[in-house]
């Protein structure tokens, strides 16, 4: 994600006709990636994750959305990646797990509306640092397609 940082903050300042990204504005553009993140419920940009899983008979699931690779199993441990990119581990002992999650590789790759999403919030937050104004309503309406909710626990047999 840390690549990802720098290039959004550029791109919100060609957005702002800055010229350059000032230290407030890659702050924004962070704050706008990890509240994109938190809208869709799912990693934008491929990063390392490492998860601790109790012993458990049955399957359980890894966190971070989507992922891409199970890089770290423990030995005996049973793993999957079903098609809407949630993992799966079974171990009757306690386990770490090392895996990948992110719906893109870097921020060059990442949907257009996601990016133009972020580059909305980053300029408002830049422009409005005193938080009085509204984010605009086109930054929901960008990431929505790209939201995954869940409205249950997931259980997997």
């Amino acid at each position: 994600m840390e690549g990802a940082i720098p290039a959004a903050a550029a791109a919100a300042a060609d957005y702002l006709r800055l010229g350059e990204a000032e230290a407030v504005l890659v702050r924004a553009a962070a704050t706008a990636l990890a509240l994109a993140e938190a809208f869709c419920g799912q990693r934008l940009i491929v990063r390392g994750f490492e998860q601790t899983l109790v012993a458990a008979p049955g399957w359980q699931r890894l966190a971070e959305l989507p992922v891409r690779a199970i890089t770290a199993p423990a030995a005996g441990a049973a793993i999957d990646i079903d098609g809407h990119g949630i993992g799966w581990v079974r171990s009757g002992t306690a386990v770490t797990v090392a895996y990948c999650a992110g719906l893109a590789a870097s921020w060059d790759l990442l949907a257009a509306p996601l990016q133009q999403g972020v580059v909305l919030l980053a300029a408002h937050l830049f422009e409005h640092r005193d938080g009085r104004a509204e984010p605009p309503a086109a930054v929901a309406a960008l990431w929505r397609p790209y939201r995954r909710m869940r409205l249950a626990a997931e259980a997997r047999s």
